[in-house]
């Protein structure tokens, strides 16, 4: 029986944590043949969205406290090192803004393998998003385009955080060093699974726009992942590595 830890970073999603946790807890009650936990790791939001999760008392929760808001990639980072020391196989992606649907998480478990680095895809046949203006698809698409060009990476949505990892793949990994903290965080981890041999599948989702709370998304973001997809693109041209 395989043993998953669902990572769930936050920072202020209050109005969307009970609903999440509440659809999520069902979601991994309908896997039987599976022993998933989650753990919310929690960059100490001043809207309580901890407090509210404790609340549900969800027996297959966790909360592991930050006590600095320090980004996406060093919250996953500290949710694998404690995943990790606790002997998880496998360790799933999902945002707190209800904007990757629990429900699908059957799926993507379906794919799982020591050797599968498992990748939810909004821009594939069976694939949608829902409530984004034609404006914010096009710009999402092109980024993943140009992130899968500079990189020679065959896949179509780099910057998808609805994922499942295995352990295998942490473990050869120095996660200390990974250099990026934003949504280039993905994109890292995607390239760095190609490089080691890890067999990228891609499975079908529906993407769906945050009802409430603020997006994370910041020019500043934007920046750390354009400027690293280049200087990684650039890299490997000249050193074909």
């Amino acid at each position: 029986m395989s043993k998953i830890l669902v990572l769930v970073p936050t920072y202020n999603e209050a109005e969307s944590i009970s609903n999440l946790l509440i659809r999520l807890d069902q979601a991994c009650s309908l896997l039987a043949e599976m022993t998933l936990d989650i753990l919310i790791i929690d960059d100490k939001s001043p809207d309580g969205t901890a407090r509210i999760a404790k609340s549900l008392d969800i027996k297959r929760l966790s909360i592991l406290h930050r006590e600095v808001k320090g980004g996406l990639g060093p919250a996953y980072i500290s949710g694998f090192k404690y995943g990790l020391e606790k002997d998880y196989e496998y360790f799933v992606e999902m945002d707190a803004d209800l904007s990757h649907q629990p429900e699908e998480l059957k799926k993507l478990l379906e794919m799982i393998s020591v050797q599968n680095f498992v990748i939810g895809t909004r821009w594939m046949n069976g694939g949608s998003v829902v409530n984004w203006p034609k404006k914010r698809q096009l710009i999402s698409k092109m980024g993943t385009k140009y992130a899968a060009f500079a990189l020679g990476l065959p896949f179509r949505d780099l910057t998808s955080g609805y994922r499942v990892i295995p352990r295998s793949f942490l473990q050869q990994i120095n996660l200390d060093s990974i250099e990026t903290k934003g949504y280039g965080f993905q994109i890292e981890m995607a390239m760095l699974a190609n490089k080691l041999g890890f067999v990228i599948k891609e499975v079908p989702i529906t993407f769906v726009e945050r009802e409430n709370g603020l997006s994370k998304m910041s020019l500043a973001i934007v920046w750390e992942a354009w400027f690293m997809v280049t200087f990684w693109g650039l890299r490997r041209m000249i050193f074909r590595r």
